[in-house]
């Protein structure tokens, strides 16, 4: 089997299992980022889940034939299925946990023909700003994918950057603007307004 077909196949599974025990999730990362924003390829498949569904998230990936292991206790389990692997996340970068908004939110779409139930473009965005770091900008270029190809709610960006991290994402949109991207300027001025505000 050539590797992206394994890798949807690991994916289809993954959410099959997760489906069937009906625990909250959304898929994030490249996956997410692809799906709507711009194309790329990935190595791996991050569900972001509660940090309360985490351990059971776990069992029901190991039910299902996966070998797993509790990478790190504090915000990242990891599993594996036919060399393909999957990231359980259940706290991002800057505190960030899945909550009832974020799966009001959630949307479908299709990843490689794989049907995918995908984290809002706005909750991808924050994160995606808030995680980079210089070893992975290809967060950075993602984030700027999504504001290119995706229909913002600018009010809940600014919402959730303000909860999460205002600078980064003001940061972000200072940047997509310089490159031309179309970013409506009352975002830009809100968030600085609520940073630097005395």
């Amino acid at each position: 089997m050539e590797a992206e077909d394994r890798f949807v196949a690991v994916l289809r599974d993954a959410s099959a299992a997760l489906d069937a025990e009906e625990v909250d999730y959304l898929l994030m990362g490249g996956v997410g980022s692809a799906a709507v924003g711009r194309p790329r390829w990935t190595h791996d498949i991050d569900f972001f889940v509660r940090p309360e569904d985490a351990h059971r998230v776990l069992k029901t990936l190991a039910r299902a034939g996966f070998t797993t292991e509790e990478t790190y206790p504090d915000w990242l389990f990891k599993a594996f299925k036919d060399d393909v692997m999957v990231d359980i996340i259940f706290r991002s970068a800057g505190g960030i946990l899945l909550d009832d908004e974020m799966l009001s939110r959630a949307g479908k779409g299709v990843f490689k023909g794989q049907p995918v139930r995908l984290i809002a473009p706005e909750d991808l965005i924050v994160i995606k700003a808030v995680v980079n770091d210089e070893h992975i900008p290809r967060h950075w270029y993602d984030a700027l994918g999504l504001i290119s190809f995706c229909d913002i709610d600018w009010d809940y960006l600014v919402r959730r950057a303000q909860q999460f991290g205002a600078r980064r994402i003001l940061s972000l949109l200072l940047y997509a603007q310089s490159n031309d991207l179309i970013v409506p300027s009352g975002p830009v001025k809100e968030l600085f307004d609520a940073i630097y505000a005395e």
